[in-house]
Protein backbone atom coordinates (compact mmCIF):
# COMPACT_ATOMS: atom_id res chain seq x y z
CA UNK A 1 0.00 0.00 0.00
CA UNK A 2 2.93 2.08 0.07
CA UNK A 3 2.27 5.07 -2.15
CA UNK A 4 3.98 8.54 -2.89
CA UNK A 5 2.60 11.11 -0.12
CA UNK A 6 1.18 14.51 -1.33
CA UNK A 7 3.58 17.34 -0.36
CA UNK A 8 2.57 20.48 0.33
CA UNK A 9 1.38 22.35 3.53
CA UNK A 10 -2.19 21.78 3.08
CA UNK A 11 -5.06 21.42 0.87
CA UNK A 12 -8.26 23.38 -0.32
CA UNK A 13 -11.85 21.49 0.55
CA UNK A 14 -14.43 22.99 -1.89
CA UNK A 15 -17.18 21.74 -0.05
CA UNK A 16 -18.01 25.58 -0.05
CA UNK A 17 -17.02 26.72 -2.86
CA UNK A 18 -20.97 28.29 -3.31
CA UNK A 19 -20.17 30.41 -0.09
CA UNK A 20 -18.13 32.87 -1.85
CA UNK A 21 -19.19 35.47 -3.95
CA UNK A 22 -15.96 36.61 -4.74
CA UNK A 23 -15.21 32.94 -6.24
CA UNK A 24 -18.93 33.04 -7.80
CA UNK A 25 -17.50 33.64 -11.58
CA UNK A 26 -15.40 32.04 -13.71
CA UNK A 27 -12.87 34.56 -13.89
CA UNK A 28 -13.18 34.91 -10.00
CA UNK A 29 -12.72 31.29 -9.44
CA UNK A 30 -9.46 31.12 -11.82
CA UNK A 31 -8.13 34.21 -10.45
CA UNK A 32 -8.07 32.77 -6.94
CA UNK A 33 -6.30 28.74 -8.14
CA UNK A 34 -3.54 30.52 -10.54
CA UNK A 35 -2.90 32.65 -6.50
CA UNK A 36 -3.26 29.29 -4.81
CA UNK A 37 -0.73 27.46 -7.46
CA UNK A 38 1.43 30.50 -7.42
CA UNK A 39 1.65 30.23 -3.30
CA UNK A 40 2.82 26.40 -3.82
CA UNK A 41 -1.26 25.10 -3.37
CA UNK A 42 -1.72 23.01 -5.52
CA UNK A 43 -4.16 20.20 -3.94
CA UNK A 44 -8.28 20.66 -4.53
CA UNK A 45 -10.67 18.35 -2.70
CA UNK A 46 -13.86 17.38 -3.92
CA UNK A 47 -16.71 15.59 -4.10
CA UNK A 48 -19.08 14.50 -6.47
CA UNK A 49 -21.76 15.77 -3.67
CA UNK A 50 -20.48 18.93 -3.06
CA UNK A 51 -23.07 21.26 -4.20
CA UNK A 52 -25.02 18.62 -5.64
CA UNK A 53 -21.95 18.27 -8.06
CA UNK A 54 -22.51 22.58 -8.46
CA UNK A 55 -18.89 22.53 -6.76
CA UNK A 56 -16.93 20.76 -9.13
CA UNK A 57 -19.29 22.36 -12.18
CA UNK A 58 -18.01 25.74 -11.30
CA UNK A 59 -14.34 24.78 -10.72
CA UNK A 60 -14.73 23.29 -14.12
CA UNK A 61 -15.83 26.22 -15.57
CA UNK A 62 -13.17 28.10 -14.41
CA UNK A 63 -10.34 25.87 -15.62
CA UNK A 64 -12.08 25.73 -19.09
CA UNK A 65 -10.71 29.78 -19.41
CA UNK A 66 -7.20 28.23 -19.00
CA UNK A 67 -6.93 24.60 -19.65
CA UNK A 68 -2.92 24.45 -19.49
CA UNK A 69 -3.21 25.14 -15.67
CA UNK A 70 -4.71 21.96 -15.27
CA UNK A 71 -1.19 20.26 -15.25
CA UNK A 72 -0.63 22.30 -12.34
CA UNK A 73 -2.55 20.84 -9.99
CA UNK A 74 -3.77 17.79 -7.84
CA UNK A 75 -7.87 17.06 -8.14
CA UNK A 76 -9.25 14.59 -5.86
CA UNK A 77 -12.82 14.36 -5.49
CA UNK A 78 -15.02 11.21 -3.64
CA UNK A 79 -18.09 9.59 -3.89
CA UNK A 80 -20.57 6.59 -2.59
CA UNK A 81 -23.09 9.01 -0.66
CA UNK A 82 -26.06 9.76 -1.90
CA UNK A 83 -28.11 12.34 -0.36
CA UNK A 84 -31.67 11.88 -0.13
CA UNK A 85 -32.57 14.38 -2.76
CA UNK A 86 -30.83 12.53 -5.13
CA UNK A 87 -32.52 9.39 -3.97
CA UNK A 88 -34.51 7.96 -6.79
CA UNK A 89 -36.42 5.55 -4.41
CA UNK A 90 -39.37 6.03 -3.09
CA UNK A 91 -37.44 6.09 0.26
CA UNK A 92 -36.27 9.69 -0.65
CA UNK A 93 -33.25 8.49 1.73
CA UNK A 94 -29.79 9.39 2.65
CA UNK A 95 -27.74 6.43 1.67
CA UNK A 96 -24.38 4.52 0.18
CA UNK A 97 -23.66 3.36 -2.98
CA UNK A 98 -20.12 1.37 -3.49
CA UNK A 99 -22.29 -0.58 -6.82
CA UNK A 100 -19.45 -0.66 -9.42
CA UNK A 101 -21.61 0.65 -11.52
CA UNK A 102 -22.64 3.70 -9.36
CA UNK A 103 -18.99 4.38 -8.89
CA UNK A 104 -18.07 4.22 -12.52
CA UNK A 105 -20.79 6.59 -13.34
CA UNK A 106 -19.88 8.84 -10.39
CA UNK A 107 -16.25 8.85 -11.49
CA UNK A 108 -17.05 9.85 -15.03
CA UNK A 109 -20.07 12.34 -14.06
CA UNK A 110 -16.93 14.46 -11.86
CA UNK A 111 -14.51 14.09 -14.59
CA UNK A 112 -17.39 16.01 -17.17
CA UNK A 113 -18.15 18.77 -14.44
CA UNK A 114 -13.97 19.13 -14.07
CA UNK A 115 -13.64 19.18 -17.44
CA UNK A 116 -10.78 17.02 -17.35
CA UNK A 117 -10.28 13.68 -18.66
CA UNK A 118 -8.79 12.41 -15.16
CA UNK A 119 -8.74 12.20 -11.42
CA UNK A 120 -5.58 12.61 -9.38
CA UNK A 121 -7.14 10.53 -6.53
CA UNK A 122 -10.43 9.07 -5.94
CA UNK A 123 -11.72 8.30 -2.41
CA UNK A 124 -14.62 6.53 -1.31
CA UNK A 125 -16.28 8.77 0.47
CA UNK A 126 -17.95 7.08 3.27
CA UNK A 127 -17.64 3.21 4.72
CA UNK A 128 -20.94 1.69 3.23
CA UNK A 129 -22.24 -1.71 5.30
CA UNK A 130 -23.54 -3.09 2.23
CA UNK A 131 -19.56 -2.72 0.16
CA UNK A 132 -18.85 -6.13 -1.83
CA UNK A 133 -15.26 -5.83 -1.39
CA UNK A 134 -14.48 -7.78 -4.59
CA UNK A 135 -16.58 -5.82 -6.86
CA UNK A 136 -15.53 -2.61 -5.38
CA UNK A 137 -12.29 -3.58 -5.79
CA UNK A 138 -13.24 -4.56 -9.31
CA UNK A 139 -14.20 -1.46 -10.03
CA UNK A 140 -11.87 0.86 -8.43
CA UNK A 141 -9.02 -1.69 -10.15
CA UNK A 142 -10.57 -0.60 -14.26
CA UNK A 143 -11.13 2.84 -13.21
CA UNK A 144 -7.02 3.32 -12.41
CA UNK A 145 -6.52 0.88 -15.40
CA UNK A 146 -8.31 3.07 -18.05
CA UNK A 147 -6.58 6.54 -17.03
CA UNK A 148 -9.58 8.25 -15.64
CA UNK A 149 -8.18 7.74 -11.60
CA UNK A 150 -4.38 8.15 -10.84
CA UNK A 151 -4.67 6.80 -7.10
CA UNK A 152 -6.80 5.92 -4.45
CA UNK A 153 -7.96 5.85 -1.24
CA UNK A 154 -10.53 6.18 1.51
CA UNK A 155 -12.31 8.44 3.38
CA UNK A 156 -14.00 8.31 7.33
CA UNK A 157 -12.47 4.46 6.80
CA UNK A 158 -11.90 2.61 9.85
CA UNK A 159 -8.95 -0.42 10.00
CA UNK A 160 -10.84 -3.27 9.23
CA UNK A 161 -12.11 -1.15 6.03
CA UNK A 162 -8.82 -0.24 5.10
CA UNK A 163 -7.17 -3.36 5.83
CA UNK A 164 -9.73 -5.16 3.53
CA UNK A 165 -9.26 -3.24 0.64
CA UNK A 166 -5.59 -2.48 0.83
CA UNK A 167 -4.67 -6.27 0.33
CA UNK A 168 -5.69 -5.66 -3.23
CA UNK A 169 -6.10 -2.13 -4.02
CA UNK A 170 -3.03 0.26 -3.45
CA UNK A 171 -4.60 3.04 -1.32
CA UNK A 172 -2.55 6.52 -0.82
CA UNK A 173 -4.69 8.11 1.74
CA UNK A 174 -7.42 8.31 4.42
CA UNK A 175 -9.47 11.26 5.21
CA UNK A 176 -10.57 11.56 8.69
CA UNK A 177 -12.08 14.45 10.70
CA UNK A 178 -9.07 15.04 13.15
CA UNK A 179 -8.72 18.30 15.45
CA UNK A 180 -8.31 19.21 18.85
CA UNK A 181 -11.99 18.46 18.93
CA UNK A 182 -11.93 15.56 17.04
CA UNK A 183 -8.79 13.88 18.97
CA UNK A 184 -9.87 9.88 19.56
CA UNK A 185 -7.68 8.70 16.78
CA UNK A 186 -4.87 10.19 18.71
CA UNK A 187 -5.29 8.07 21.57
CA UNK A 188 -6.87 4.58 20.03
CA UNK A 189 -3.96 3.94 17.66
CA UNK A 190 -5.59 4.27 14.66
CA UNK A 191 -3.09 6.93 13.31
CA UNK A 192 -0.49 4.76 13.80
CA UNK A 193 -1.82 1.75 12.24
CA UNK A 194 -2.41 4.45 9.18
CA UNK A 195 1.12 4.99 9.46
CA UNK A 196 2.22 1.34 9.58
CA UNK A 197 -0.16 0.68 6.80
CA UNK A 198 1.69 3.18 4.40
CA UNK A 199 -1.77 5.44 4.24
CA UNK A 200 -1.78 9.26 4.44
CA UNK A 201 -3.50 11.33 6.64
CA UNK A 202 -5.77 13.74 5.55
CA UNK A 203 -7.07 16.09 8.18
CA UNK A 204 -10.64 17.24 7.26
CA UNK A 205 -12.22 19.93 9.27
CA UNK A 206 -8.68 20.52 11.06
CA UNK A 207 -10.13 23.96 13.37
CA UNK A 208 -13.43 22.23 13.97
CA UNK A 209 -15.62 24.76 12.34
CA UNK A 210 -14.30 27.38 14.53
CA UNK A 211 -15.87 25.41 17.73
CA UNK A 212 -12.96 26.00 19.84
CA UNK A 213 -14.76 27.17 23.04
CA UNK A 214 -13.19 29.08 25.68
CA UNK A 215 -11.43 27.36 27.57
CA UNK A 216 -9.34 26.07 24.27
CA UNK A 217 -9.43 29.53 22.68
CA UNK A 218 -7.16 30.60 25.94
CA UNK A 219 -4.81 27.67 25.74
CA UNK A 220 -4.33 28.81 21.85
CA UNK A 221 -4.01 32.24 22.78
CA UNK A 222 -1.38 31.33 25.37
CA UNK A 223 0.87 29.01 23.10
CA UNK A 224 0.62 31.42 20.68
CA UNK A 225 1.83 33.76 22.45
CA UNK A 226 4.97 32.13 23.27
CA UNK A 227 5.53 31.32 20.05
CA UNK A 228 4.93 34.15 18.52
CA UNK A 229 2.18 32.40 16.03
CA UNK A 230 -1.70 32.74 15.91
CA UNK A 231 -4.48 30.99 17.46
CA UNK A 232 -5.27 28.76 14.28
CA UNK A 233 -1.44 28.07 13.30
CA UNK A 234 -1.54 26.89 16.70
CA UNK A 235 -4.11 24.62 16.28
CA UNK A 236 -2.65 23.19 12.70
CA UNK A 237 0.68 22.94 14.33
CA UNK A 238 -1.31 20.75 16.83
CA UNK A 239 -2.28 18.26 14.16
CA UNK A 240 1.71 17.95 12.23
CA UNK A 241 2.73 16.71 15.81
CA UNK A 242 1.01 13.78 15.22
CA UNK A 243 2.10 10.45 13.90
CA UNK A 244 2.18 10.78 10.32
CA UNK A 245 2.11 14.62 9.93
CA UNK A 246 -1.24 14.62 9.04
CA UNK A 247 -2.35 17.39 6.04
CA UNK A 248 -5.30 19.53 6.87
CA UNK A 249 -8.07 20.08 4.53
CA UNK A 250 -8.40 23.64 4.77
CA UNK A 251 -12.38 24.47 4.51
CA UNK A 252 -12.09 28.01 4.34
CA UNK A 253 -11.23 29.83 1.03
CA UNK A 254 -11.06 33.42 2.45
CA UNK A 255 -7.30 34.41 1.62
CA UNK A 256 -6.77 35.74 4.55
CA UNK A 257 -7.06 32.32 6.30
CA UNK A 258 -5.16 30.86 3.86
CA UNK A 259 -2.03 33.04 3.99
CA UNK A 260 -2.34 32.69 7.99
CA UNK A 261 -2.33 29.03 7.56
CA UNK A 262 0.67 29.23 4.81
CA UNK A 263 2.50 31.44 7.37
CA UNK A 264 2.65 28.89 9.60
CA UNK A 265 3.68 25.68 8.13
CA UNK A 266 6.90 25.50 9.68
CA UNK A 267 5.29 25.62 13.45
CA UNK A 268 6.50 23.23 15.31
CA UNK A 269 4.73 22.29 18.94
CA UNK A 270 6.60 20.52 21.90
CA UNK A 271 5.30 17.32 23.74
CA UNK A 272 3.78 19.62 26.86
CA UNK A 273 2.51 22.26 24.65
CA UNK A 274 0.59 19.13 22.19
CA UNK A 275 -0.61 17.67 25.75
CA UNK A 276 -1.52 21.20 27.64
CA UNK A 277 -3.62 21.69 24.38
CA UNK A 278 -4.95 18.50 24.18
CA UNK A 279 -6.14 18.44 27.61
CA UNK A 280 -7.82 21.89 27.46
CA UNK A 281 -9.67 20.85 24.54
CA UNK A 282 -10.87 17.71 26.18
CA UNK A 283 -11.07 18.89 29.39
CA UNK A 284 -9.38 15.88 31.00
CA UNK A 285 -5.95 15.35 31.62
CA UNK A 286 -4.05 12.48 30.22
CA UNK A 287 -4.30 9.21 31.28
Amino acid sequence: MNQPPIEQPLLLGMMRLLDYPELATPQGLLAFVERCVERGLNGFDHANIYGLGQCESRFGEALRLRPGLRRQLQLISKADIVPAAQDGSRWRVKHYNTGAAYLTEAVEASLARLGVERLDGFLLHRPDPLLQADEVVRALQALVESGKVGWLGLSNAEPLHWQVLGRELPLRCNQIELSLLAQQSAWDGRLQAMQADGLQVLAWSPLAGGAFGPALQQALAEVGEALQATANQVALAWLRRLPGSPLPILGSLRWARIEEALAGATLQLDAPSWFYLAEAARGIKAP
